[in-house]
């Protein structure tokens, strides 16, 4: 039986409940995240379409990276039900932001995600 996960109820949640997650090593739970029929580029120029590949791809990161700072979030720009937030990245990739939208239910998932490239940690 799974267990019932946080939901973010802001958008600036996610990136929270993403880096515990992560640091967690929990694949599904990073893809829960997202609407089902999201895109995340990660790194740059490879897309991955779908709940399931963003989970995939989070598995093979996971395999990697063991640990993920939270970054310095910068300021959320909001219209209506869609979201663009962005963080200050600590390692050596070239941007992250993201865009959610609210769910009907109020809270918040991921639709767009681009980590940029994806370096070794600094």
């Amino acid at each position: 039986m799974a267990t019932e996960r946080e939901r973010a109820r802001e958008p600036e949640e996610l990136a929270r409940l993403w880096v515990e997650r992560a640091n967690e090593g929990d694949a599904e739970g990073m893809a829960a995240l997202y609407e089902p029929d999201a895109i995340m580029a990660f790194p740059i120029g490879q897309d991955h379409y779908g709940r399931d590949a963003i989970q995939k791809a989070f598995e093979g990161m996971l395999a990697k990276f063991s640990y993920f700072p939270m970054e310095k979030s910068l300021p959320t720009l909001r219209l209506d039900d869609i979201a663009l937030t962005s963080s200050v990245p600590q390692d050596n990739s070239r941007g992250r932001y993201q865009v959610a939208r609210r769910q009907p239910d109020g809270t918040w998932l991921r639709v767009l995600h681009s980590s940029g490239y994806f370096g070794e940690p600094t």
